[in-house]
């Protein structure tokens, strides 16, 4: 059986406090010391938005007391690039800044997120080849939001590179990903997003994902999440409705049906 590892994606959310996960006297700044009592993993996501230095990776080790595994994702702009000659610099920082983490065997992977524009075409497939290259050495998970890299020759693909391929549970919508245990490397890595199909195009980042897993859905997964830990050398979980504190909520829910 595999390592299971279940956490949010983020943690530094202030409303969590209003919602009832962060105690009162807890200060923000001390956030990170209290989730680590709360889970064993966290999914960093603020890299996404700024670049990750390793001075913020340290203080995320010290914060959390070492008792916190981190998978982290990749500067947009490597990901999301307009202009793509950039990104090998990008990386090499990236990398850098990600050293403490692997120093202190608390790296669990970077996270390559592209977005739905991101097509399955040839510049695309040239592209992700060489970025890939780039992260040798480092676990890497990649998650497409274009269901149209669901397909065999991406799957082995990502197989003979040892790359992860993020499963997704999110809204039913046409282009997206559909929902598909499949393992590409020993990194069984799961993100849940919500199905708020209402809001996922005309919301903002708080509403596009407000909402809260039912315990029949979350039943759903049990079956196919022990699959894959019997495949899978670890398996992550992370849950990115982090709207209300729901994450939270569900992160818990599923690891009490998970044990039972």
């Amino acid at each position: 059986m595999g390592e299971l590892l279940i956490g949010t994606s983020g943690y530094d959310y202030p409303p969590w406090k209003k919602e009832g996960f962060y105690p009162k006297n807890v200060t923000r700044e001390n956030f990170l010391q209290y989730y680590a009592t709360q889970f064993d993993s966290l999914e960093l996501n603020g890299t996404y938005y700024r670049p990750a230095t390793s001075e913020q990776m340290q203080r995320m080790i010290d914060r959390s007391g070492g008792k916190v595994k981190f998978s982290v994702k990749a500067f947009s702009e490597i990901t999301h690039a307009t202009d793509k000659s950039r990104y090998q610099p990008l990386v090499a920082d990236f990398r850098k800044a990600l050293e403490p983490l692997l120093n202190n065997n608390l790296l669990l992977c970077a996270l390559l997120q592209f977005p739905e524009s991101f097509h399955y075409g040839d510049t695309e497939r040239l592209y992700l080849d060489a970025v890939l290259k780039e992260f040798s050495g480092i676990p890497v998970v990649v998650e497409f939001r274009n269901n149209k890299w669901q397909n065999d020759m991406v799957y082995d693909g990502l197989r003979k590179r040892k790359i992860g391929c993020c499963i997704t549970d999110e809204p039913r919508l046409k282009n997206l990903m559909k929902l598909d245990y499949v393992l590409t490397s020993d990194i069984g890595y799961m993100r849940f997003h919500g199905r708020n199909i209402k809001m996922w195009y005309s919301g903002n980042n708080e509403t596009r994902y407000e909402y809260l897993y039912n315990d029949n859905e979350l039943m759903e997964f049990v079956e196919p999440i022990k699959y894959l830990l019997q495949r899978a050398r670890i398996v992550q979980l992370f849950f990115n409705n982090h709207a209300k504190a729901y994450a939270t909520i569900n992160a818990r829910k599923i690891a009490l049906l998970l044990k039972e």
